[in-house]
């Protein structure tokens, strides 16, 4: 399964950084990194429902989305249209994605920054707040009980608030018992990449009213955008179809309505 070369990619592009920087290292960098912006007050803005937009260059199901592909310049093209924060991906053997393009963006402009990779390691944590994260993406699915407990609670130790992306009553389950405040639904199936927005129809009954909800993948059309209004989430994450558009600026106000 995709999944597994991914995590087994991780681990060794993990490895291959320890050896050049040590978690020790990177613990004492990191320390001296400014403030971060609020991702969740940012995404939870009311009277609106909030766009989270996606800097992506390829993805493995859908190969490369955007050929001419500059990161500062949709950034700042996503900030220009009212997206409330963006999400960057960092993965690179699979996404095409790099840690220097969160830095880029993050000189580049106001809104608040979300690392969207694969984390099963402290390091990557420390590792998100060196590069400028204000929010980091925790897939609960690869991670243990006890390790999404931890590091739930080191990234909120460290002002970095994450994201725990669930899919099933069993991620949400673990989600919920890790106190996370932010509950990401993926409506993409990470087996299949099969996608389907009664993902968040289903599981949103389920998660308590404090939390902040975001609903991830499938989200195509003002359509979609208005069924998951109406199911009360408070910010949708929406990367491929921003991704494929020559103008981003008039596709985020076609589907945002902006």
């Amino acid at each position: 399964m995709i999944l597994d070369r991914i995590v087994e990619e991780k681990k060794r592009e993990i490895d291959q950084a320890k050896e050049k920087v040590s978690l020790e290292e990177l613990m004492e960098k990191s320390a001296s990194v400014g403030k971060q912006k609020s991702f969740k007050e940012a995404i939870s803005q009311p009277g609106r429902l909030n766009l989270i937009a996606e800097i992506k260059k390829a993805s493995p199901s859908k190969g490369v989305l955007r050929e001419d592909f500059k990161p500062v310049e949709i950034a700042r093209a996503y900030q220009a249209a009212g997206a409330s924060a963006l999400s960057i991906i960092t993965d690179k053997k699979f996404f095409q994605g790099d840690l220097a393009f969160l830095k880029a963006v993050k000189d580049a402009v106001n809104l608040p920054i979300l690392r969207k990779d694969f984390i099963i390691d402290q390091y990557q944590i420390y590792e998100s707040v060196y590069a400028g994260a204000d929010s980091l993406l925790l897939i609960v699915r690869l991670l243990s009980a006890g390790q999404l407990a931890e590091f739930s609670s080191l990234c909120a130790q460290l002002n970095l608030e994450a994201l725990c992306e669930v899919h099933s009553q069993e991620d949400l389950g673990k989600a919920l018992a890790a106190d996370c405040a932010i509950i990401g639904i993926n409506n993409r199936n990470l087996d299949t990449f099969a996608e389907d927005l009664q993902v968040s129809a289903r599981l949103i009954k389920k998660i308590p009213k404090d939390k902040i909800v975001v609903t991830e993948s499938a989200i195509k059309t003002a359509e979609d955008v208005n069924y998951l209004k109406g199911l009360g989430v408070h910010a949708v994450l929406i990367g491929e179809a921003f991704m494929r558009s020559q103008d981003i600026g008039a596709k985020v106000k076609q589907i945002m309505g902006y």
